[in-house]
């Protein structure tokens, strides 16, 4: 048992002196900078969500109770209403989750004053989602203009871009606007409402766009998906024009559509694995503008059945999406997102390895025959876990702080909804959550890079030259 221990200390004083090279620091310094970087994109995130709130609660106490739908209370008196445009409203659905039913509800009991349709689009009637929506509609019926379109099995691009495509085909001739909604999108009341007034504002705006905000059912697989969300927040909470888009959210002009305007139906129709990602290319190929109000944040409960392998297939699904494209210079970009994000993945991780091995040593050293300056647990190496852990607890702090102020302002947008609360997160398993996730993403997406295939749903798709090849 001696002969073990004197075995130990020596790796562990071997690996601590290597971990404070000079390569190693660098490693070191560089998680810090990581983590410093998160939590002040975070900071400022959070000051454009409290802007927000700000206003609204100034909105009330001048006297309008409905600053949640509009910030002039004016814009709700009928000869305003009458003029506002038609929106076409898709959703693209596979399946019948936990929360769909109460997803769906908030969709179609929209407080927008214009002409309004919904188009629930269904592979077959056999799905599980088309039985649902139809008493669901059926509720309905009298007070909304719903209905469902059965679009067949898809045999050149995903399901879901068959859905929104055979959706466009169908919606009203006169719509102005189409809003395509993920199934597991909460609206706000005043969602479509706000979307339009900007779009109506500001005719430049190619597409339109919002996040979601997590709420982790209590596995380590939801927190995984809450933790890989929340860096992306930062490029949604801009207030405006930002180059990120989100396909559960997305409003374009349909006569986009109607036109293929810059190709946005034939590049999605021709292959397309990812509404977002492509349509984003486009975006970026003709210098389009895309936005994202700072009221479109909308909560995301996560099923409550949300294993660890269905986790992973999620991840498999985003790291897939950066092996199609519609282009060079897409898959240009497309490369160095797979790199840098790989790169910054194992960045943020390796030195909390490291960490865990100069605290060892530290907790080894009082049972070491030579002195302490000579073992493992150097000074060096102490310095840069406390430095490492200043880091990463202003890190969770921002994230809690963001989490707090759009959580303040999803139950101030539905003031008679589910209350969302921030008393359900469990901020231990937040952390083990970013390790455990930006371990596994440069993983995931190397094993999607050579695949070249994934199950989506039931769905195997196959790629090549980036776009959709097979589907079986």
């Amino acid at each position: 048992m001696a002969g073990l221990a004197a075995g130990l200390d020596a790796f562990l004083a071997a690996a601590s002196r290597v971990c404070c090279s000079p390569i190693a620091i660098f490693i070191q310094i560089q998680g810090c900078i990581i983590c410093l970087t998160l939590a002040i994109g975070w900071t400022f995130a959070s000051r454009v969500r409290n802007d927000v709130i700000r206003r609204m609660k100034h909105g009330i106490e001048d006297g309008n109770p409905f600053s949640f739908i509009c910030e002039n209370i004016n814009d709700l008196e009928h000869s305003a209403q009458s003029r506002l445009p038609r929106v076409s409203v898709i959703m693209p659905l596979k399946g019948f989750g936990e929360h769909n039913l109460q997803n769906w509800r908030s969709q179609i009991t929209s407080l927008y004053g214009g002409p309004l349709e919904f188009l629930f689009v269904v592979e077959s009637v056999d799905d599980p989602a088309y039985h649902a929506v139809s008493r669901l509609i059926s509720e309905f019926q009298d007070s909304i203009d719903a209905k469902i379109v059965v679009a067949g099995l898809s045999t050149t691009c995903s399901q879901k871009i068959h859905n929104q495509l055979v959706g466009v085909q169908k919606m009203h001739k006169d719509s102005k606007y189409v809003l395509f909604l993920d199934d597991d999108v909460r609206l706000h009341p005043g969602t479509i409402g706000a979307l339009t007034a900007e779009m109506e504002k500001n005719p430049k705006i190619f597409i339109q766009t919002g996040y979601p905000l997590d709420l982790p059912s209590g596995s380590l697989g939801s927190y995984c998906i809450y933790e890989y969300h929340m860096p992306c927040s930062m490029g949604f909470a801009t207030g405006g024009r930002t180059f990120f888009l989100w396909g559960g959210c997305m409003m374009m002009h349909a006569d986009d559509f109607r036109n293929d305007l810059h190709g946005v139906v034939s590049g999605l129709q021709n292959g397309g694995y990812s509404d977002d990602m492509t349509l984003a290319a486009i975006a970026g190929a003709y210098k389009r503008l895309i936005t994202s109000p700072p009221v479109a944040v909308f909560p995301h409960p996560l099923a409550s059945d949300l294993s660890f392998s269905r986790y992973w297939n999620y991840l498999s699904k985003q790291t897939f999406v950066l092996e199609s494209y519609i282009s060079k210079v897409n898959w240009l970009m497309n490369r160095a997102l797979f790199f840098s994000h790989c790169y910054l993945s194992w960045g943020f991780v390796w030195p909390y390895f490291m960490a865990a091995v100069h605290l060892a040593a530290a907790l080894r050293a009082r049972y070491i025959d030579y002195p302490f300056k000579e073992t493992t647990a150097s000074s060096c190496g102490l310095a840069l876990v406390a430095c490492l852990a200043t880091c990463t607890i202003l890190e969770l702090l921002s994230m809690w702080n963001l989490t707090k102020v759009e959580i303040q302002l999803c139950n101030m947008l539905s003031p008679e909804g589910p209350r969302v609360s921030l008393g359900s997160y469990k901020w231990g398993l937040v952390f083990v959550a970013m390790l455990v996730d930006n371990f596994l993403y440069p993983i995931s997406a190397i094993r999607s890079h050579f695949s070249q295939s994934i199950n989506w749903s039931g769905v195997r798709y196959y790629l090549r030259n980036g776009k959709i090849s097979k589907v079986c």
